[in-house]
């Protein structure tokens, strides 16, 4: 008997989790659980996190959580607790299978069998913001090589598990060179690993609208977070719905299983919402334990349902469905139909599945790194860029001078355009003098003539090269 945590969550969460929980005693999952209150009420008393420390440990002991849908309150500086979990708990991968069910939920895309495989960690989701200046925020982009290796290799071997043919990985890396061009590049270094399996890159919005125009030429698709996060509720939607979507976040001692939906508060306490897709969390949740034959079974059972017409209302059509069913109900007749099977949907058969043991990370020998410059930014009030050159000049050291002024990415100096809009947030570059070599002492010098020189300085970014190869972007427009 295995042992789990679960928490019923705010919202509709309660009473999916209740359907889904009764499901699965009738079909005679080995599991018990721990039960945990996360969400609004924690949030409420004053916790901004929306979890206490007592909960934190019971999912660290049974390493396994299955959690209905939570709601943050708004403002108040309230964090994501999805976002938190996945994160303190190494959860790397997020797995969403996405599958149509034509002809019984109604799809233009009847054929379509997706999984999408987002990385989970990282990306903008580090949740790193600041407010630069009057009129300029920002967020940064972290992609790491660990995090890259680590969820393209899972794509890879999920693809090699369930015998699925193709991987397709989605970047942007026309623009972002320097993070979704290393994602690309882990990318096509663990594809010469696994031959037999066929790969493509697609830049991200291209991609996306294939997936959303002609899905069924896709099989598994691995891409980073925020890519990740709306294409597979596209792909879940299109697919049928957004309600019947079950995700797993898996990583190297826990995992999380949940639906992808939210709490839908505007549903909460009135019996129609549709538990799918938590159950299909559960369902992926007994693959992960080894209870392959109980997750066949309630599989098999749910898609009996569906194919028989019992269908809540959100997947409900005239013509197409026979009876008009709350929760409870449905999950009635799931169990009502444990021990049979689909006769026009395609019947699930109990595989091996189980965790997939991937190879711990291993760092790389380090690069030779050559400091080459550094990125100013700077809060100026002005518009012309040629005005700020001459006050940034000022700052030159005998080590480093000023080689380009750039607003938003774009170059303003030199040689800009006087059409160029620009806001009061600006990077001035210092590159080396031709021959010098500097250092970072070099760079507080720069900074000192700012200050001396009543220049706003926010922020800096040294510029490296590794291996011989300059790190960093240039501006638009060089």
């Amino acid at each position: 008997m295995k042992k789990i945590t679960i928490s019923r969550g705010d919202g509709i969460g309660p009473e999916i989790m209740d359907a889904t929980l009764a499901i699965l005693a009738a079909a005679g999952a080995k599991i018990n659980y721990d039960e945990i209150e996360i969400g609004e009420k924690v949030y409420l008393s004053g916790n901004t996190s929306g979890i206490d420390p007592q909960a934190w440990q019971i999912i660290r002991e049974n390493k396994i959580f299955l959690k209905a849908p939570v709601t943050t309150p708004q403002g108040g500086g309230y964090k994501s607790l999805n976002v938190s979990t996945r994160k303190f708990l190494g959860l790397y991968a997020n797995v969403r299978p996405c599958r149509s069910y034509a002809p019984f939920i109604a799809t233009k895309h009847p054929v379509m069998d997706i999984v999408i495989i987002r990385e989970n960690e990282e990306d903008l989701y580090a949740g790193i913001e600041h407010q630069q200046t009057d009129e300029v925020v920002q967020c940064l982009k972290l992609i790491s090589r660990p995090g890259c290796e680590k969820i393209v290799r899972y794509a890879f071997e999920y693809a090699k598990l369930h015998n699925r043919k193709k991987v397709t990985c989605f970047t942007k890396d026309n623009i972002m060179k320097q993070t979704d061009g290393l994602f690309r590049k882990v990318f096509e270094e663990i594809a010469l690993e696994y031959p037999d399996i066929k790969t493509e890159h697609w830049i991200v919005d291209i991609g996306a609208a294939k997936i959303a125009d002609t899905p069924e030429q896709f099989d598994v698709v691995v891409m980073p977070n925020l890519y990740g996060d709306v294409i597979s509720d596209i792909a879940a939607q299109i697919s049928g719905s957004v309600g019947l979507a079950g995700s797993a976040n898996i990583g190297e001692e826990c995992a999380m299983f949940e639906a992808i939906h939210g709490s839908a508060p505007d549903l909460a306490g009135k019996n129609l919402a549709n538990p799918s897709g938590l159950l299909h969390a559960a369902i992926m949740m007994l693959n992960h334990l080894g209870e392959n034959e109980v997750a066949a079974k309630i599989h098999n059972a749910w898609l009996k349902t569906i194919e028989d017409g019992i269908h809540t209302f959100d997947i409900y059509q005239s013509g197409v469905s026979k009876e008009n069913v709350g929760t409870k109900e449905f999950a009635l007749a799931v169990i009502q139909r444990l021990g049979r099977t689909p006769i026009l949907l395609e019947t699930v058969v109990a595989g091996k599945q189980k965790p997939l043991q991937l190879p711990r990370y291993q760092r790389k020998s380090q690069s030779q790194k050559e400091l080459v410059g550094v990125d100013v930014f700077v809060h100026w009030n002005g518009y012309k860029a040629d005005e700020l050159a001459e006050k940034m000049k000022k700052t030159e050291t005998n080590d480093m001078q000023l080689s380009m002024i750039t607003n938003r990415g774009i170059k303003v100096w030199p040689d800009g355009f006087p059409e160029t809009f620009c806001t009061d947030h600006w990077r001035c570059r210092f590159k080396a003098v031709p021959g010098q070599k500097i250092e970072k002492h070099a760079i507080m010098k720069v900074l000192q003539n700012a200050l001396d020189n009543n220049i706003d300085t926010i922020k800096t970014e040294n510029l490296y090269v590794f291996d011989g190869k300059p790190a960093f972007s240039l501006g638009q427009g060089q």
